[in-house]
C-alpha cells in the first residue's frame, strides 16, 4: 500500500502512476475539510496560479518534458489535453474541466481510495508500504514543521503571485486585437494529430472554435491589448505607486525569479515591463501595421472562451489598486474582474541536501517529495516529479530497484538539478535545456541544437523505458 500526501498536480500524477503499476493508494486531501487562502474547489489538482502549461513545442525544454511525460502515461497530460484552450504554441487549460478530469480519473481508478483529512505529521513508512509527501506550495503548518524537524534543515521559501482574470464581455472589442507574437500557433495540424492519436483533445478545438462573442478571424489565440507610449507611461506611473496588500515576513520576501509580481519588476526599470510583459516585440496592430509602443497579453481561460486572464501580470497590489490600475489599460477601461491578483507563501526543501534523483529523502529512502515542495517550479515540473516518485513508489512496494530516468531526458535533468545544484545557493527551477548535458559536437543555431537536444532526450527515455518493461516482466 501506497500513501500519498495531497492531491494536487504532483500528489494526483503520482497516485495515479502507483495505481497503474498495480498497488493499492490510499490518497489524502485535506480540502474541503480545510481549505487554503487560494483554492476556491475540493476538486484534485485545482490550479491557482496560471492556466498555462507553457510552450508545447520539441524547441523548447518544456515542450520536451510534456512529450516524455505523454510517454511515461501521464494522467496530467492527458486531462490536459482533454481541456486546452487556444494559446498559440502554449498549452493552456479550462481549468474547471481540467481539475474535474484529474479527480474523476483519480475518484474511478480501482485502486485509489480518496481520505478527504488533514495529514498533520509525515505518515509512517517501509519499502512494502512507501509514503509521498507532496503538500503543495501551501503545506499546512503541523506537516511544515514535522518536515522541518525530518530534514534538519531550515525551510527556505519564498511568496508566488497569482494574475487577475477579466470576463470577456467586458473586453471592449473595439480597442483590442487577436494575434499571437509572431503569428506562432499550435494550429489546428497539431491538434488533428492528437486527436487521432487519440489524446482526448474535443472536436471543437480541432477545429479552431472560437471564444463566442469575440473576434475570431483565426489570426491568433491571444487578445492584445496596444499601449502608446503615453499610455503606457500613465500605467506605469500608476503601477510603481499602487498599495500592496499586506505580505506577512515581508522584510524576508524572496520572490521566485520566473514568477515576479508585476509591481516588482516596474520597480527594476521604467522600461523592464517593455522588456518583459509588456513587450510588443512579434505583435502588429492591424489598425496601424506597426509593433505598439507596449503591449498587455489576454489569453483565454477556459472553453467556453468567458474568461480571459492577463499574461504575466501575477501582483500582489490591493484589489481596489488592482482595479484603478489595470482599466488604464486600453481594452480595459470596464472591465469586470472573476479574480484578482494576489500572493502566497510558497514552501520547499533544499532539494540537494535532502532529496536523491529519484526523488526518496536521503535519510529516510521509503519516504518521497514530489511538487513545488520537493523544490521544483512550475506545473510541468511538478508533475513529473510525481509521475517519477509514483513509479519509483510502486517499484519499492513490489520489491523491485527504483531508477531514474537518464539525465540526458528532460524528467532526467530535473531530477538529476535538484538533488546535485549547490546548496549554499539553491532556488526551485523550471527546466531548462542548460541543466541537461550538451552535445558533443553541438549543431549550429540554437533551434537546431535545441531539436537535437529533444532527439537525444526521446531516444535515451525509449530505451530507459523498455528496459524498466525488461525489469518488471
Amino acid at each position: 500500500m501506497i500513501t500519498v500526501v495531497g492531491g494536487g498536480l504532483a500528489g494526483s500524477e503520482a497516485a495515479w502512476q502507483a495505481a497503474e503499476q498495480g498497488v493499492p493508494v490510499t490518497l489524502y486531501e485535506m480540502r474541503p475539510a480545510r481549505p487554503t487562502a487560494v483554492h476556491k474547489t475540493d476538486r484534485l489538482a485545482e490550479l491557482v496560479c496560471s492556466n498555462s502549461f507553457r510552450g508545447d513545442k520539441l524547441d523548447n525544454a518544456v515542450g520536451l518534458l510534456k512529450e516524455e511525460m505523454r510517454r511515461l502515461g501521464s494522467l496530467v497530460m492527458r486531462a490536459a489535453e482533454a481541456s486546452r484552450v487556444p494559446a498559440g504554441a502554449a498549452l493552456a487549460v479550462d481549468r474547471e474541466r481540467f481539475a474535474e478530469t484529474i479527480t474523476r480519473a483519480v475518484s474511478e481508478h480501482s485502486l485509489i481510495t480518496i481520505e478527504r483529512q488533514e495529514v498533520v505529521s509525515i505518515p509512517a513508512s517501509s519499502e512494502r508500504d512507501p509514503v509521498i509527501v507532496a503538500t503543495g506550495p501551501l503545506t499546512s503548518d503541523a506537516l511544515s514543521a514535522d518536515i522541518a524537524a525530518l530534514v534538519g534543515e531550515r525551510h527556505l521559501y519564498f511568496y508566488d503571485a497569482i494574475s487577475p482574470i477579466v470576463l470577456a464581455e467586458t473586453i471592449d472589442r473595439s480597442k483590442v486585437f487577436r494575434a499571437s507574437r509572431w503569428d506562432r500557433s499550435l494550429g489546428p495540424t497539431c491538434d488533428v494529430r492528437r486527436a487521432e492519436r487519440g489524446d482526448g483533445v474535443p472536436a471543437e478545438r480541432v477545429r479552431g472554435a472560437g471564444a463566442p462573442g469575440l473576434d475570431n478571424d483565426g489570426q491568433g489565440d491571444y487578445l492584445n491589448c496596444a499601449l502608446t507610449r503615453e499610455e503606457y507611461e500613465r500605467f506605469y506611473d500608476a503601477l510603481t505607486t499602487a498599495e500592496s496588500a499586506t505580505v506577512h515576513d515581508f522584510d524576508k520576501e524572496r520572490f521566485f525569479e520566473g514568477c515576479l509580481p508585476i509591481e516588482v519588476m516596474a520597480h527594476r526599470g521604467r522600461d523592464t515591463l517593455r522588456f518583459g510583459p509588456m513587450k510588443p516585440v512579434g505583435l502588429i496592430d492591424p489598425r496601424t501595421g506597426r509593433e505598439p509602443y507596449a503591449a498587455v497579453q489576454l489569453r483565454q481561460d477556459n472553453l467556453a472562451g468567458d474568461h480571459f486572464s492577463l499574461v504575466g501580470f501575477q501582483t500582489q497590489i490591493k484589489w481596489s489598486e488592482q482595479a484603478r490600475v489595470l482599466r488604464l489599460i486600453p481594452g480595459l477601461e470596464q472591465a469586470e474582474f472573476v479574480r484578482f491578483g494576489m500572493v502566497h507563501r510558497n514552501t520547499y526543501v533544499n532539494g540537494p541536501t535532502v532529496l536523491t534523483e529519484t526523488w526518496q529523502v536521503r535519510k529516510r529512502p521509503t519516504l518521497f517529495f514530489a511538487g513545488q515542495m520537493s523544490g521544483v517550479e512550475g506545473y510541468v515540473e511538478s508533475s513529473a516529479s510525481g509521475l517519477v516518485a509514483g513509479l519509483n513508489a510502486a517499484a519499492l512496494a513490489r520489491g523491485e530497484t527504483v531508477s531514474a530516468p537518464p539525465r540526458t531526458t528532460a524528467i532526467g535533468a530535473l531530477a538529476y538539478y535538484v538533488s546535485h545544484a549547490d546548496p549554499a545557493h539553491y532556488e526551485p527551477s523550471n527546466i531548462t535545456f542548460g541543466i541537461m548535458p550538451p552535445l558533443q559536437p553541438a549543431p549550429r543555431g540554437k533551434k537546431l541544437r535545441n531539436l537535437a537536444l529533444s532527439e537525444r532526450a526521446l531516444a535515451d527515455l525509449d530505451a530507459w523505458m523498455r528496459a524498466r518493461t525488461l525489469v518488471h516482466q
